[in-house]
Formats: C-alpha cells, structure tokens, sequence
C-alpha cells in the first residue's frame, strides 16, 4: 500500500462505488438476506468467465474453492444474467484476488435465487488463501429479458488507488454564457470546501483525463494573461496533492495522486497558479451563445457507429467494412478501447465498456474480435484486431455507454401529471413575451419519433408510448397553452427543439390542456429483427384464380389492378416466409388494447395492428412498381429459444405479442404473404421488407427493422439473393 493512502483515506470526500449486475429484485428475497454484488474478473478472454468476485459490506472479495460445486456455479451465472453455468475451476485458474475471501465452504442445493442464500461459513469466515480463488464459466446465452439493476464499468484488471472526490470546473464569465461550458477553473471538494490544484505538475494528460470525464474529446490551449489576472484577485485555497493521470482514466478519480503540495499560505503554488481545464466539444455540442443549440447535427462518422442505446453516447458499436456494417466480438474489450470509440464519435471518455450484447444484437458479420487499443488512437479501426471471430456471436456484441457534456437539456422539459417520473404530459419551457414559461405541446401529429427524443432528453430509457390525449394526466394548469406545434422528429434529434415544428407561428386546432401531447418512457425496448435468410430460401412464385382470393382483395392484399380482374382469371403472387425475431430486452406488444383490435369477417380473425409489415418490389433506382402489406392478425410466439417460454398465443382470442428470445413465423402459404406481381415485366428488381413500418409500437433499433434482398424475374421464375439487414453503405 503507497505510503500516501493514509492521507488519502483521513480525507473527507465521496466514495465512488464500482457497481455490477446483481439480482434482478432484491425486493422479492427473503428478508434478512444480504446484499451483494457479483462480477467475472481476472485474466479471462471471455466475458463469461473468470474469477468468482463479491462485493459485500463495501469491499470486493474472493470466493474460495473448498466444496463448491456446479450448483453453486449455475446460481452464480443465472445472478449474473447467464442462462447456466458450463464448469467451474478451483485453484485461482484466473488468477489470484485480493482483499477479502468472502465466501468459504459454500454448500447451494440450486434452488436460491442468488449466492447469498446459499449455505456457508458466513461471510468473512475463511481458512483459505487467494490460490483457492474459485473461478466459473458460464453459458454465454443471456436469460432474455435479463434486467440489469446496476452496471459494472469494466472487468477489472489491476486494482488502483483511486482520488476520491468532487470535482467541478469554475468558468469565467464569458464562458458562462456558452453551452457546454468547455473551459474554467478545476476544484475539488475535500473537508466540505472546494480547492484549487497547483499547476506546477499539471500535464497535458491530466487536461485529456478532465476533458474525456466531462464530455469532451479533446483538450486545447487557452489564453493563460487572462487566467493569470483572474488568480491574483481570487482567494487561493490549495488542495494539498498533485495528480498524476496516464490519460487513459475514465476519470479523475482513476488517476494516482501525485507529490505531497507543501501549503504555506498566500506563497503556496508560487511558481505556478491554479489548473485551468480548456476542452475542444465534439461537432454536436459545438457551443453557442444563449440557446446552445439551433439546429440538429446529424454526426456523419463513415467507419464506427453507435446504435440499440437509449441515451445520446451509448449503443452498440457498429464498424464498416468493404460497404457492410458489422459488430464488434467483446473478447478482450475495455474502457480503454471504448473510449477510442467514445471520442471518436465526439464524445469524452467511456463510462462502460459493456459487454455480452448488453445494448441489443446486431446483425451481419462480426467484423473485429480481440480489440487492443492503447487508448491514444484516432479510430478504433487503427486498433490491433484480430480478424478471425471464429467462436463470436451476437450475443457477444460490444457496446458502450460515454460520457457526454452537460447541455441542460432536461430542464427545458418536463413530464407532468403522471402516475410515476416515466409518464406524463409534455411541458416545454419556451419564450413568452420576453419571458420563460412552461406550456404545452399539440398533439396532432405526435407518435413514437417525437416521444423517442422526449425520453432521451430527459434521460428516461426508451419511448413506450405517444399519446396524442392527456386528460387523464392533470398538468400544471398555468402550464396549459400550447408552446410548441407541428412537431416532426425523425428520432435522431438530442431534444425536441432540434426537431422540426412551427416556431412562433403556432397551428394546433385542438388546442392545448387534454389534447396536448403526452408519453410513457421505459428502460428496455423490444427489437425486431427479420431473418433475411428464410426470406431469401422460401421466395417463389404462384398463380392463383382470382375467385379464391375474394378475402385477401378485401384486406387490400392485391394489386390495384385486381378490382376490375374477373373471377376466373389468374393473378401472380410472389410468396416467401416471414420469421420475426425479438433481440431486444422486453417484449413487442401491439399498442392497440385487446378491446379495439378490429375484426375482419372475411378471414374470421382480428388485426391487432393494421398494418404489420410492408413489401415492396423496387426497381433498381428504387421505384415502386409493386406493393403489399401484411396486418398482425396472428402476433404470437411460433418458437424459442432454449429455456425461454412462449408468452402469447392468438388461438380463442389470446394476447398477442412476441417475447424476447422468441420469434413469429408467417408462412409463405397464408393469405396475404405475398407481393401481386401480375402487372410486373421481367428484370432485375429490389425487394425490401419493413417491420412496424409505421413505427406504432417503440423498439431500441429501427435501423434493423429493414430488409432488401435482389432479384431477378424472367416472366416464369424467380430468384432472390444477396438479402441483408439494414442500409448498406
């Protein structure tokens, strides 16, 4: 231990707690039982290994091998969101802990819920040494729906001393007027005072660290004249250590402390004066004055993307290969490597490096595996990678979640009248007569896109509905007039404000008070993703009398040259199958209730969404030439994923829905999984499949609801091939 950490520990300041998965509700365990936190860590290649590691009574500790057994194995994997445990390893096979061996002796029968329950010596009752270190490997498969209470930032590599404190940038003046506020004075709270640090030892690696944990890709010069005037008129009050950072830190609290700063008075720091932090934003939070924003900035980033995250910085990270899109295998990924990802795309430093499809499955090719980053690179594709993903799957997708700058954005909003802080009526904070009043949003035109950027600016997860009626939510009845009108968002934006809308021109017929615009957030999302595989092997085509298709006709399942078709004749179908799978992290539920699902006579079922899918034929400049469309009149669970339970079933009139980890087929053979191409002239043509094309039901991705498969007609046959997911560069 340095000998410095005494100091450290008489310091008052706030601990930052490292947080992992643990169960899913504590809520629901017996009372009495302990809480604890649970993580893989040591030298492992894979996210679902490694080293048995609790956290207890604020402290991290091992788990020793004495009479463990593959009971206890599964009860740790299942706690930890695995489907199962696969074995288990004595003798510290990923290395040797440190601190605590919590846990000796541990006896499970397989039926708890989480470790704890389990039968031990008690926690801290050990005879054993780190070399017994208990180690698991677990099924990679994730228990679908898995919900995360807390998140663990990073498996950890080697423990380090950490700063423990407070840390704020005071600006000057002028810079208070900018949004972000990139550059001011840098103070740390210790003993319930705020400190100044000597910059006598401050390098450019600190100012990378400072800038990276508030947001901001990179550091910049500033004028010291100004700083310097400034210091000689304020009252100095040092902080009495330097800092010490690689630059690689998430944060300043990751970084070591530095030389003991002798404080004597008025002469401390004299060959030097107080750390001033200058930071370059990213283009997105470029600043401005007053507003900080007048427009949205679409970031055009042409190698890495992030998409499945609810909040602006987090997602799955997306690479672009030879024009195709893939994922990246989580073997070996850190903050270190997120963070070249973070500010790549103009964000600070990485808060966590997640793995295990944490933020959704991709689709496509698994482009890089076994990423190593010094953390200094432009672009993760400057990376050391090893090109082989043999063994990754989606489910070993990586993502991140980054540290963005504070805009201010969810005080310029609110929710209000709901029965929890994930609903309610939608009150914007606007410009009225020279003044900021908080007033209502029309509804007309509002859905899913512009309740998707509400619950992002307000930092609430996902959207879960739109309401276009809130009389149910009783707002603030000052705040009921319409502010804001004729809202467009295309579900990108960071706020409202960046979408389109009226301006100070308003238009809203309904007025504001119970029409106004209202949303429901949530934290998890479903995601549909369709197989473009099953689409591509089961395509043919059918010629069919026209008198047996009376019920598709009249559900609008044909082309528009079929209502002057007589009965006898024939009309030409392109048929294939739909399997519809949900990778998201909750179930897809139509948002139409049971009781106004519409009942088709015709075809003796009801359509829980009008309008479930889209297909189309293009021609290769992307012309419509023909069209189809399929209702939801069956949403239900045709199969699973091991372990997982079908949840919903259309037969007597049951609910309707796909659960996560299970998928909907509809067969090429049912009415109305088709396209009429009677009127279609041979040639090479595009098709492209949309699911939810409406966007009625919320999902955490749409870029993945889309397929586009080629195809070529000769008057006879046809065939389809090169079928993807999502756009292609």
């Amino acid at each position: 231990m340095p000998s410095w950490c005494p100091l450290l520990c008489r310091l008052a300041m706030l601990l930052c707690v490292w947080a992992p998965c643990q169960a899913q509700s504590d809520t629901e365990l017996p009372p009495g039982t302990p809480i604890i936190q649970l993580r893989l860590a040591g030298d492992k290649r894979k996210h679902y290994e490694g080293r048995v590691e609790v956290y207890y009574n604020g402290e991290w500790g091992t788990v020793c091998d004495d009479d463990f057994s593959i009971h206890a194995a599964n009860i740790l994997c299942r706690e930890l969101g695995f489907v199962e445990a696969v074995s288990w390893s004595p003798s510290s096979k990923y290395g040797k802990g440190e601190g605590r061996i919590w846990l000796d002796n541990v006896h499970c029968s397989g039926r708890e819920r989480t470790l704890a329950q389990c039968k031990s010596n008690g926690f801290g009752v050990s005879d054993c040494k780190h070399s017994e270190d208990v180690g698991v490997v677990c099924n990679q498969r994730r228990i679908p729906g898995f919900k995360f209470i807390s998140s663990f930032t990073n498996s950890v590599e080697v423990k380090r001393v950490q700063i423990i404190a407070r840390i704020r940038t005071s600006s000057i003046y002028s810079q208070r007027k900018r949004v972000p506020i990139t550059e001011g004075y840098l103070e740390v709270k210790d003993g319930g005072k705020w400190r100044q640090i000597c910059d006598e030892e401050w390098t450019e690696m600190n100012n990378r660290v400072i800038c990276g944990m508030y947001g901001f890709p990179g550091e910049k010069g500033y004028n010291t004249k100004v700083y310097k005037l400034l210091a000689k008129r304020r009252k100095k009050n040092y902080w009495d250590f330097g800092v010490n950072c690689t630059g690689n830190e998430a944060s300043l609290h990751g970084c070591k402390l530095g030389h003991k700063v002798e404080l004597k008075g008025n002469a401390t720091c004299e060959k030097g004066m107080p750390v001033v932090v200058s930071c370059v934003p990213g283009r997105a939070f470029a600043p401005s004055y007053n507003q900080g924003f007048s427009k949205a900035y679409r970031v055009e980033q042409p190698l890495v993307r992030l998409r499945g995250g609810a909040n602006t910085g987090d997602g799955r990270v997306e690479v672009l290969k030879n024009g195709e899109w893939g994922t990246v295998c989580d073997d070996s990924w850190n903050l270190k490597a997120a963070s070249v990802v973070c500010r790549e795309l103009g964000f600070g430093s990485a808060k966590e490096a997640l793995a295990g499809g944490r933020l959704g499955q991709g689709m496509g090719p698994v482009h890089m595996n076994e990423v190593e980053c010094s953390g200094f690179e432009k672009s993760l594709t400057e990376c050391y990678f090893n090109r082989d993903a043999l063994g990754c799957s989606h489910e070993e997708d990586a993502a991140v979640r980054c540290n963005v700058p504070a805009m201010g954005f969810q005080n310029k909003l609110r929710l209000s009248g709901g029965r929890n802080p994930f609903e309610g009526r939608v009150e914007v904070l606007a410009e009225k007569n020279d003044s900021l009043v908080w007033g209502t949003v029309c509804s007309d035109s509002w859905g899913t896109m512009e309740a998707t950027v509400v619950c992002r600016q307000l930092g609430l997860g996902f959207a879960s509905n739109a309401f276009q009626e809130t009389w149910y939510w009783p707002g603030d009845v000052r705040a009921d007039d319409v502010v804001m009108s004729g809202v467009r968002c295309s579900g990108t934006e960071m706020t409202l404000a960046q979408c389109l809308h009226h301006g100070k021109h308003l238009h809203c017929p309904r007025g504001g008070g119970r029409f106004a615009a209202g949303v429901s957030c949530s934290e998890s999302a479903p995601d549909l993703v369709l197989n473009a595989q099953v689409v591509e092997h089961t395509t043919y085509l059918e010629d069919r009398p026209m008198y047996i298709l009376q019920c598709a006709n009249e559900e609008h399942c044909l082309s528009s040259s079929a209502a002057t078709a007589t009965p006898s004749s024939y009309r030409r179908l392109m048929r294939f199958s739909s399997q519809i799978h949900n990778n998201g992290q909750s179930d897809f539920r139509p948002r139409a209730a049971h009781n106004s699902w519409v009942w088709h006579d015709c075809h003796r079922h009801y359509h829980s969404m009008e309008v479930f899918t889209h297909y189309d034929l293009l021609s290769l400049n992307g012309t419509k030439v023909a069209e189809g469309h399929k209702a939801s009149f069956c949403l239900e669970d045709t199969q699973c994923e091991e372990g997982t339970e079908k949840r919903y079933e259309c037969a007597n009139f049951g609910q309707q829905g796909i659960t996560v980890g299970c998928w909907d087929t509809y067969r090429h053979d049912i009415d109305c999984q088709w396209i009429d191409v009677t009127d279609v002239v041979p040639g090479d043509y595009i098709l492209q499949v949309v699911i939810n094309p409406n966007y009625e039901v919320a999902e955490s991705d749409y870029t993945n609801n889309i397929m586009k498969c080629r195809c070529r007609y000769d008057g006879h046959r046809i065939w389809t091939y090169n079928c993807h997911i999502g756009e292609r560069r």
